[in-house]
C-alpha cells in the first residue's frame, strides 16, 4: 500500500511540475500582459494546487491535510480573482491588448484616461 502512495505522489509531483513550467514559460514567451496573467494564474494556480495536494496525498498527519487542502482552496479562490483586477487595472491604466487578440470586449466600457 504505501508503494502505491509513493507512485501517487510522485505522479502528482511531476504534473504538478509540469504545469508549473509551462506556467513560467507562458510568462516568459508569450506577447502581452494579459496572456502573461492568463498563464500565470491558471497553469501557476493548477500546478501548485496539484503539488499540496501530492503533499496531502503522502503525508500522514490530518494536520498537514488539513493546512494543504486549506492552500489548494486559498490558490483556488484568490488567483483568478487577482489576476481578473491585476488585468482590470491594466487596462484601466492604458495598455491595450496585443493584435492576437481578436476582441476588444472592454474597449466601449472602460476610458482611458486623457
Amino acid at each position: 500500500m504505501n508503494a502505491i502512495v509513493e507512485i501517487i505522489t510522485g505522479l502528482m509531483l511531476v504534473t504538478g511540475a509540469s504545469f508549473a513550467l509551462v506556467a513560467s514559460v507562458g510568462l516568459i514567451r508569450l506577447k502581452d500582459v494579459y496572456m502573461r496573467m492568463h498563464a500565470a494564474s491558471k497553469a501557476g494556480t493548477l500546478g501548485s494546487g496539484v503539488m499540496l495536494l501530492a503533499l496531502a496525498v503522502d503525508a500522514g498527519d490530518l494536520g498537514v491535510v488539513t493546512r494543504a487542502l486549506a492552500g489548494v482552496v486559498f490558490f483556488l479562490l484568490t488567483a483568478p480573482i487577482s489576476a481578473h483586477l491585476l488585468a482590470k487595472a491594466a487596462y484601466a491604466a492604458g495598455y491595450r491588448p496585443c493584435a492576437d487578440t481578436k476582441t476588444d470586449a472592454l474597449a466601449e466600457t472602460i476610458q482611458p484616461k486623457t
